[in-house]
């Protein structure tokens, strides 16, 4: 194959471009693409999946405004950093896109693509493909990455799994309250985004 055979690498990327093989070095180099899309490089392959639904967006937005509300106004609220959805996190040469990420005791301005974050949040999706990813493969994924704590929030089972590392699972059911020692004094009550979620409950159905 003589030089002018090798493709281009992409300038675009889009949802015609899902399955495209590229190397985590292309995949950083794209500066367009459709943003109503998601994109996660796995194994050298462009995944392309639609925006996250209502029922997702809507916990998630709550949650984040949860966070902030403790950086601002607990005693030990200046641990977190930030916080910021949809988040790429690079796993080697993977490019993982959390729901949620939470830095916390950097003591300064966040490298959202470079500081790994201590917390990740995942809120399920319906098919069991995307719940076999969020429970299982990312779990391992961000443990190796350097996330501290995954949250696994679903909204169909009604339960938050916590995941420490590969060693230690927390299971927190509906009408209960999570408590992270990463965040002293913040309190999670899964109540408050399951029932954000459930005002979406019909779109999703």
């Amino acid at each position: 194959m003589s030089v002018a055979d090798i493709p281009s690498p992409p300038t675009h990327i889009g949802p015609e471009s899902n399955g495209m093989m590229m190397t985590s070095d292309e995949y950083d180099s794209i500066r367009e693409w459709d943003e109503s899309y998601r994109y996660e490089l796995v194994h050298g392959v462009l995944i392309v999946s639609p925006p996250a639904d209502p029922g997702q967006r809507s916990p998630n937005n709550y949650l984040g405004y949860m966070i902030v509300t403790y950086q601002e106004n607990h005693p030990n609220g200046s641990v977190v950093d930030d916080t910021m959805d949809e988040q790429e996190i690079r796993i080697g040469e993977n490019r993982r896109r959390a729901d949620r990420a939470i830095w916390l005791g950097l003591g300064r301005s966040v490298h959202p693509l470079n500081d790994v974050p201590a917390v990740a949040i995942e809120f399920v999706s319906r098919t069991s493909r995307d719940r076999h990813r969020d429970y299982v493969v990312k779990r391992g994924e961000y443990a190796e990455a350097g996330v501290k704590e995954y949250w696994v929030i679903d909204r169909f089972r009604r339960v938050m799994t916590v995941f420490r590392g590969m060693d230690e699972e927390i299971v927190v059911k509906e009408g209960g309250v999570y408590e992270t020692p990463l965040m002293p004094g913040f309190e999670l009550a899964l109540d408050r985004l399951l029932s954000k979620a459930d005002e979406y409950k019909l779109e999703d159905e």
